[in-house]
C-alpha cells in the first residue's frame, strides 16, 4: 500500500500532466466518466487511484503508465514548474519533454535490472569551464578523444553514447533535455524540430554532461541561467563545426563567399544560423556580413550541389543508442520481454515485422 506522500506526488503528476495536455479538471473528468471533485481530490493526494482509473489516466493524457509509478528523476536540464498562473507552449513542451526522459530513464534502468545492458561510463572534461572560451576547449577535447579531429561528426547519437550519455530520438515535441541519476546519463531530443536543430539539440544536451551546468558543475554560481546556456551552447557549436574548419577560407580582409559557408554547412549537417555564427567566432566574416548572410538561408538544392550529394539527416532513423537496441534484441530472444515491448523500447527505430524470430510465440509478460 502506498504512503500518504506517494498519492500526492501521483497525484501532482496527474495534475502537471492534465495541464500539457491543455487540460481543465472538468475535461478530464468527462473522459474517464469521473465527478470534477473527484480529479481534484486525486491532484490533491486525498484520492487513491486504482489500477484501472491509473490506466485510463495514462490513456486519456497520453503518458507511460509507469511515469506515474516511478520515482521522480532527480536533476532534469530546462526543468520547468507547470502551475495554474504560468502554464504556457514552452512550460508544456518542457513537461513532455521531462515525462519522455523519465520514462526513457525507467527503461534503461529495466534492461540494466535484468542484466541485459551494461551502460556506458561516464566521462568528463577534465578542467573547469567557466566561460564560452573554455567551453569551445572542452568541444575541441572531445572531438580529439574520439579521433574526429576537424572532421565533420556522422552520428551524434554515437558520440554521445561513447562519452557515456544515452540519446533516445522521441516524438514529442520541444527540443531535447537530459539529466544525471547515480551513475546514469541520460537524454532526449525531439524528432519534430529539423535535422540541423536536432544536432544541435544533441551536442547541447552532450554539453551539459561534459562541462556541466548549474547542478554539478564548475560554471560560475554567479553566472544566470543564460550566461549558463550561452556557454553550453558555445560547447555544442563548437563540437558541430570547429573553428579550424574555416582555417582554408581565405578572410585576411577579404570578403569571405556564401557558397564556402554553404559548404561547410553541407559538410557538417549544421543548420545555417550555427553555420553563419560559427563563421563570426572563427573571424571568418564580421557582424555586418553575418547579419546579411542569415537572411539568405541556402536551398537544399544548394545544399546538394555544394558538396554532390543530399546531406543525410542525422538522429531520424536511429532513435536509440546502437548498444541499447542490441540489448532490446537479446532480451526479446531470451524471451525476458514481449513482442510489444520490444517494439515500444525502441521507440519507433523498428515494427514488430522487423524482429528475428524465436521459439516461444505465444510468449507475454
Amino acid at each position: 500500500m502506498k504512503e500518504s506522500g506517494e498519492w500526492l506526488d501521483i497525484g501532482e503528476r496527474v495534475r502537471e500532466c492534465r495541464m500539457a495536455a491543455d487540460m481543465s479538471q472538468e475535461e478530464l473528468a468527462s473522459a474517464l466518466k469521473l465527478d470534477r471533485t473527484m480529479i481534484a481530490k486525486i491532484e490533491r493526494g486525498v484520492r487513491r487511484v486504482d489500477a484501472l482509473e491509473l490506466a485510463k489516466l495514462s490513456a486519456v493524457l497520453q503518458v507511460p503508465l509507469g511515469y506515474f509509478l516511478e520515482s521522480p528523476p532527480l536533476v532534469v536540464s530546462r526543468r520547468a514548474e507547470l502551475a495554474d498562473d504560468t502554464v504556457t507552449d514552452a512550460t508544456r513542451q518542457s513537461h513532455h519533454l521531462e515525462v519522455a526522459l523519465s520514462t526513457w530513464l525507467a527503461d534503461i534502468r529495466q534492461l540494466v535490472e535484468m542484466r541485459a545492458f551494461n551502460p556506458p561510463d561516464i566521462e568528463r572534461y577534465p578542467e573547469a569551464v567557466e566561460d564560452t572560451l573554455s567551453a569551445r576547449r572542452a568541444a575541441v577535447w572531445v572531438r580529439d578523444r574520439l579521433g574526429h579531429g576537424d572532421e565533420p561528426i556522422d552520428s551524434l547519437m554515437s558520440v554521445c553514447e561513447r562519452l557515456g550519455q544515452l540519446v533516445a530520438v522521441v516524438e514529442v515535441p520541444g527540443e531535447g533535455a537530459s539529466l544525471i541519476e547515480d551513475d546514469l546519463a541520460v537524454a532526449v531530443v525531439s524528432r519534430h524540430g529539423d535535422p540541423g536543430r536536432r544536432r544541435a539539440t544533441a551536442a547541447h544536451e552532450l554539453g551539459h554532461l561534459i562541462v556541466g551546468d548549474e547542478y554539478s558543475t564548475d560554471i560560475g554560481i554567479h553566472a544566470s541561467r543564460n550566461d549558463r546556456e550561452a556557454i553550453i551552447d558555445a560547447f555544442a557549436a563548437e563540437l558541430l563545426l570547429p573553428a579550424a574548419a574555416f582555417r582554408g577560407i581565405p578572410h585576411s580582409g577579404e570578403r569571405v563567399k556564401r557558397e564556402d559557408l554553404v559548404v561547410l554547412a553541407a559538410r557538417f549537417r549544421t543548420s545555417w544560423s550555427l553555420t553563419v555564427r560559427q563563421a563570426v567566432a572563427a573571424e571568418a566574416i564580421d557582424s555586418s556580413v553575418a547579419k546579411e548572410m542569415r537572411q539568405r538561408n541556402p536551398t537544399r538544392a544548394e545544399l546538394m550541389e555544394a558538396v554532390g550529394w543530399a546531406p543525410q539527416p542525422d538522429l531520424e532513423a536511429v532513435r536509440v543508442p546502437p548498444s541499447f537496441a542490441h540489448a532490446v534484441l537479446e532480451s526479446f530472444k531470451r524471451s525476458l520481454i514481449t513482442e510489444s515491448r520490444a517494439v515500444e523500447l525502441m521507440r519507433g527505430q523498428i515494427v514488430a515485422t522487423d524482429l528475428p524470430g524465436r521459439d516461444d510465440a505465444d510468449f507475454e509478460l
